[in-house]
Formats: C-alpha cells, sequence, structure tokens
C-alpha cells in the first residue's frame, strides 16, 4: 500500500513537472515582455488543459499587457470565483485594474490586500502606483518607500518612487510651491544619477521662476551623449530667448539644428529641435527663413499638430490673427485637449480683441492644465484690463516766460462689459506768472464712454463742461472729445478725432475764452522688418477767427526689441490763418525736423522706464534757424497687481504756444489704483469658467 501511494505521489510530480518544463518558454515571454507571444503561448497550453490555474493566470497577464484590460480583468474574476483565497490570484485581479485605469475601484482593492498581508511586497508596491496615478503623491511616497524597506533597491520599487517623485514635484511646481519640488528632485538624482526626466523637472522649475542662471547649468549638465547634447541645446536656446539674448538664442537652435540631422529617423527629438530652431527664427524676426522652414516641415509631417501649430505661431508674430485662429481651430478639430491649440487660439482671440473668446480658452487650457503658468497669466491680463481703476495724475510746469502751472487730474474707468466702458473724469489747471501777477484757474468736468467692436474698431467719446475763473472774466464752457479708432488691414492704426478745448496753456490766455475745435486723424503703419511711419494731421478752428494747420510725421526703426529701442527723424509743419505773436505763438509758417532715440522697457515688470531724447532744427518763417533740443523720462514701480505709480519729467526748447527761443520743464507722477479685485461682471466671466468645468 506504501509503495502505491508513494508512486502515485512519485508520477503526479513528474507530471507537474513536465508540464511546469513546457511552460517554461511562456514564462520566459512573460519576463522578457514579450507578451504578444506568451498570449499565443498560453493560448495553445489553455486548449490542452483548460482549467490549469497557471496557465489561465498567465494568459490573463499577457492578455492584459497586450492592452485587452478588460479581457484580461474578466479572466481573473473568474479565477478569484474558484479561488477565493488565492493571493496570487488577488494581487493580479489588482493589476489588472490598473492596466484598465479604474484607479479608484484599484485603491480600494489594494487596501484590503495590505490589510490581509501588509509585508506583501508587490501588494504595497501596487497600493503606492495606485495612489500615484490618483495623483495622491504624498501617501503614494510613503508606502513606495514601504516597499523598499521590504526589498532593498528593488529596481521597479526604485522606478516607480522616480516617477512619484516627478508628479509630485509637478504638482508642487503647479501650487508654486518650487523649493519642496526642487529638494524632492535633488532626491531623485540621489537614486539616479543625473537622470534625464528629473533634470528636465528642474530646468522647468528654473524657467517658470526665472532663474536663467540655474536652467542654464542644469541644460548644460544634460549634454551626456550626442542625442542628448541636442536636447541640451534646445534648452539652452530657449533659456538664451528668456535671457533677452534673441541672436544668441538663435545660434544655439542653429547649431541644434545641425546635429539633429543623424536623428532623422527619431520624430520626437527631430521634430522638437526644428520646433526650436523655427522659434528662434521668429524670436529674432526672421519671418520669411521660419515661413521656408515651416513649409519644409509640413512636406515631412502633413497634417503634424506641432507643425500646425508652428503655422500659427509665425501668424501671430506676424499680425495675421485670423489665419491664426483658423489654424487654431483646425488643430482643436483634431485634438481638443491640445495645449497649442486651446492656449494659441486664447492669446489669438485676445489680440482681435475678442476678450470674451480669450477667456473661455484660457479657461479651457486650465481644465485640461489645471494651474497652468501662461493660461492664469493670460486671465490676470484679461481681468486687469476689465477691472475698474482710478488714476490720478499731478504735473508742475514752469516756462522761460515766467508762467508756472499745476495740474491735477482724476480719472476713474468702469468697464460695464468687455465692449463697453465707463468713464468719468475731473481735471483741475491753475496757472500765473510770477512777473504781472496775472493768475488763472479752470475746472473741467468729463463724462465718457468707450466702445470697442472687436478689435477692429472702437469709439470713444466724452462731454463736459470747463469753468474757468480769469483774472478779469469768469466764464463755463462746453467740452467734448471723439475718437474713432479703426484697422483697416494688417498692421495699419487709423484714428479720427474731434476735440473741443479751451486753450489754457497759461493765465492771459485762459483769460481770453479762447476755444479750440480740432478735427484730426493720425496714421500708423508698422511692418515685419521693424520699420514703422506714423503721421498726425490736426485742422483747428478757434473763437478768436484764427485757424492752424499742424502736421506731424515719424519715421522710425526698431533697433532692439527687449527693451524695445527706437530711433528715426521726425518732421512738423504748422501754419496759422492769422499771426498774433503778442497774444500766442502763430506763425504764417513753422517746420522742425529731428533725429530721435528712445526707449521703453517691458510695461508688466515690477520696475519700469521710459527715456527719449530728440536734437533737431527749427525754422520759423523768415527767421535764422535754431537747434532744438527735447527730452523725456518716466520711472514706475508696480507694488502690486492693483496699484502702481511713476514719475517723469518733460524739457523742451521747441517754439510752442508762446514764441521761439521758449524753454519748458514739466515735472509730474502718477499714481494707479485698480480698486476692485475682478471686473463688474465677473458672474459673467465665470459662468464661462463653470462650463468648462463641468464638462
Amino acid at each position: 500500500m506504501n509503495r502505491l501511494v508513494l508512486l502515485f505521489i512519485f508520477l503526479v510530480l513528474s507530471v507537474v513537472a513536465s508540464f511546469s518544463q513546457e511552460m517554461k518558454e511562456g514564462f520566459n515571454y512573460l519576463e522578457t515582455g514579450d507578451y504578444s507571444k506568451a498570449k499565443v503561448f498560453f493560448e495553445q497550453v489553455l486548449k490542452q488543459h483548460p482549467t490549469n490555474r497557471t496557465a489561465r493566470l498567465c494568459y490573463g497577464r499577457a492578455v492584459g499587457l497586450t492592452g485587452d484590460s478588460e479581457q484580461a480583468i474578466a479572466i481573473f474574476t473568474t479565477l478569484l470565483k474558484e479561488y477565493p483565497d488565492d493571493f496570487e490570484i488577488k494581487l493580479n485581479y489588482a493589476e489588472s485594474l490598473l492596466w484598465d485605469k479604474q484607479f479608484h475601484k484599484a485603491e480600494v482593492f489594494y487596501e484590503k490586500l495590505i490589510k490581509e498581508k501588509s509585508d506583501n511586497f508587490p501588494a504595497v508596491l501596487g497600493y503606492a502606483n495606485t495612489l500615484s496615478n490618483l495623483k495622491k503623491y504624498k501617501i503614494a511616497l510613503v508606502y513606495v518607500n514601504k516597499a523598499l524597506a521590504l526589498q532593498k533597491r528593488n529596481p521597479n520599487a526604485l522606478i516607480s518612487r522616480k516617477f512619484i517623485r516627478l508628479g509630485y514635484a509637478n504638482k508642487l511646481t503647479q501650487d508654486k510651491e518650487y523649493e519642496k519640488a526642487l529638494e524632492l528632485l535633488d532626491r531623485n538624482l540621489q537614486d539616479y544619477t543625473n537622470d534625464k526626466d528629473t533634470q528636465l523637472s528642474k530646468a522647468n522649475i528654473y524657467l517658470i521662476t526665472n532663474d536663467v542662471v540655474n536652467a542654464q547649468k542644469t541644460y548644460q549638465i544634460l549634454a551626456t551623449n550626442p542625442k542628448d547634447s541636442i536636447l541640451s541645446l534646445n534648452g539652452l536656446a530657449l533659456v538664451a530667448h528668456k535671457n533677452y539674448k534673441a541672436k544668441k538664442a538663435l545660434s544655439i537652435a542653429t547649431m541644434a539644428k545641425s546635429k539633429v540631422e543623424k536623428f532623422r529617423n527619431d520624430q520626437d527629438i527631430y521634430l522638437a529641435t526644428q520646433e526650436r530652431y523655427i522659434q528662434a527664427l521668429l524670436w529674432n524676426r526672421k519671418f520669411t527663413a521660419a515661413k521656408e522652414q515651416i513649409a519644409q516641415l509640413q512636406l515631412i509631417y502633413p497634417d503634424n499638430l506641432r507643425v500646425l501649430a508652428l503655422q500659427a505661431t509665425y501668424g501671430m508674430y506676424t499680425s495675421r490673427f485670423k489665419n491664426s485662429t483658423e489654424i487654431y481651430t483646425v488643430i482643436l478639430d483634431k485634438d481638443k485637449t491640445s495645449f497649442d491649440g486651446n492656449l494659441g487660439i486664447a492669446n489669438a482671440y485676445r489680440a482681435t480683441g475678442r476678450d470674451m473668446k480669450s477667456y473661455e480658452y484660457a479657461f479651457k487650457t486650465l481644465q485640461y492644465y489645471p494651474k497652468q503658468p501662461d493660461a492664469e497669466k493670460l486671465i490676470q491680463t484679461l481681468n486687469k484690463t476689465q477691472t475698474s481703476f482710478i488714476e490720478e495724475k499731478t504735473a508742475f510746469t514752469f516756462d522761460n516766460g515766467d508762467n508756472e502751472a499745476i495740474n491735477l487730474s482724476l480719472k476713474t474707468v468702469i468697464p460695464l462689459s468687455v465692449k463697453l466702458k465707463a468713464q468719468f473724469q475731473y481735471d483741475y489747471r491753475t496757472t500765473k506768472n510770477t512777473v504781472t501777477k496775472n493768475e488763472a484757474k479752470s475746472n473741467d468736468f468729463w463724462l465718457g464712454l468707450f466702445y470697442k467692436h472687436h478689435g477692429n474698431i472702437s469709439l470713444e467719446s466724452k462731454i463736459g463742461v470747463t469753468r474757468a475763473n480769469g483774472f478779469t472774466t469768469r466764464y463755463t464752457e462746453l467740452i467734448a472729445q471723439t475718437v474713432l479708432k479703426i484697422k483697416p488691414l494688417r498692421l495699419q492704426n487709423l484714428e479720427f478725432s474731434y476735440k473741443r478745448e479751451l486753450q489754457n496753456f497759461n493765465a492771459d490766455l485762459l483769460n481770453r475764452e479762447i476755444i479750440m475745435n480740432n478735427y484730426g486723424f493720425t496714421y500708423n503703419l508698422g511692418t515685419n522688418f521693424n520699420l514703422g511711419w506714423y503721421t498726425q494731421y490736426m485742422y483747428t478752428s478757434q473763437t478768436d477767427e484764427n485757424t492752424r494747420n499742424l502736421m506731424f510725421t515719424s519715421l522710425y526703426y526698431t533697433l532692439v526689441q527687449k527693451p524695445v529701442l527706437k530711433a528715426g527723424i521726425n518732421y512738423q509743419y504748422i501754419s496759422f490763418k492769422n499771426q498774433v505773436p503778442t497774444i500766442y505763438f502763430s506763425p504764417d509758417q513753422f517746420n522742425l525736423g529731428e533725429v530721435f532715440l528712445e526707449i521703453v522697457s517691458d510695461s508688466k515688470k515690477k520696475w519700469f522706464y521710459q527715456a527719449s531724447a530728440a536734437l533737431g532744427r527749427q525754422f520759423v518763417e523768415d527767421d535764422p534757424s535754431s537747434s532744438t533740443f527735447r527730452a523725456e523720462g518716466k520711472l514706475g514701480y508696480q507694488f502690486s497687481n492693483r496699484f502702481l505709480a511713476d514719475m517723469y519729467t518733460k524739457y523742451s526748447n521747441i517754439a510752442s504756444a508762446t514764441a521761439a527761443g521758449f524753454e519748458y520743464v514739466e515735472l509730474g507722477f502718477k499714481l494707479k489704483w485698480y480698486f476692485l479685485k475682478q471686473p463688474v461682471f465677473n458672474k459673467k466671466i465665470m459662468k464661462l469658467k463653470n462650463n468648462e468645468d463641468a464638462e
């Protein structure tokens, strides 16, 4: 009897061993990641042994890992019913939930597994990965460390910890906790020296925080092999751009472009490098070259979304906003979650004055990419332009005719919608002559409306009254102003204006009650090659029966984009019908030619400035010509997003309201306060946001 039992056991073990040996090939396929062959192999095994637990389990894994997660779940669910206490099957079922992205269900199941076996490495690691997929990074990090305590230096656990830290660092970056994010990333580098994903995340944080020095160092560290050296150069080109060194950026991008030719078969690195090169061309305003490069890429990658985005970006740089909007629409038709598509079209709508559409797509960008900095900045910019503010301006003026004046202006603008704004303004001016002791005052009260029809047409109208107290007279007059602004063609701006105002330059003129009716137009032509032309003409009829013709034109060239540095030539012509030199400067002919230089900083910076100077020659009727000089300077500071201040000064010796040989100085300061935190129609804006969140 004992011999028969032993013989039976021997035969069973021999069959099991033989069967296990037969399945060894399938096990190897699973271990080496050849899941398709593993699926075919175990499919054949199950035809001969349909109830074998191990074969069914391995087949379920092969099915799931080749992409059919639903079938894998079904296989493991059936196995669980047959083997309800089999922990290995439970682990595979839990993993299949991850394959099918049922993360919440997986979380609940893994919690049960950990309670059952708290020291089981696959269960603990699987739970950590599940939490990571749910973006519960903090607790995921706790459990991945528990897994590593169970199996020190386990490669799968180390990889999981790396990506958990990357996800956690990204979340901290979104929350603007940059130091904590960098600390996490540095821990990753202790596990994986110079890890590319980690270094790129660090570089991104440095770019967001404008730490160009560390961003440059980080990208330089990446250059450890030929392919990563190209990645490094692409990053360094962006750093140079952020550091306002456009030429250097193009030089670096050109170097990367030449190196990437060896990697034409790698679409990601090849396209990314071509993309950076085209961006560098646009940064340097080399639009023809950029257009040619985009056309070449379109031949290689027809209908590629990144190439379409480049074409749209080219349109934004060259003010072809309508074309860009159409291209971004095509991108979103193909991929509604596209970052380039959503933020790009938001900026395009902003450029064409369609602010509500800009809001809509900026919110969509944040829906797909929460807390994305560029989208948040766009919304902040939109909010600022639609938020009510009060502006106070004080100016002190002096001239060599012994005239002094103090000007106070208080203005409030209340946007009622993205198209309509209301304006209230009060102006006070007191002027006197220190020799004659003549003194006069005026008080102006204005009420105005500003209407914008998209971005191409806008109308601003103000009406008010001025009350003047001269040294011999008192009177009240109607004052008004209307400006119609049109963009007839790309890069062109045209304005038609009318203004009824009081001649109040000095006490004597204010006392005479001279009303000026000014009819004018201005035309500004820009180009994509940095040349610009500005022209203004004004015809003035006055209540003293005099008339004036004034024409000013300026041809200028932008030498540098950041900060903006312009140089050019100006010409001015003035002619009066009647010459009354004892009352005010009114030549039969006045001509002025000058050269000028102007620099303007980024107004969005904390500190901002503007300065200009012009040298010229003026010709007053038949008098000998004389040299002229004028200069202006402004320095401002933004104390917060809602409050800013600036101081300014002006000097000119150009003949003006008095006579030739005139010198004029103005000193002043301006305060601007956004007294509301948000637009008055913010509910309408939030409705757009809530609609996006509900999708």
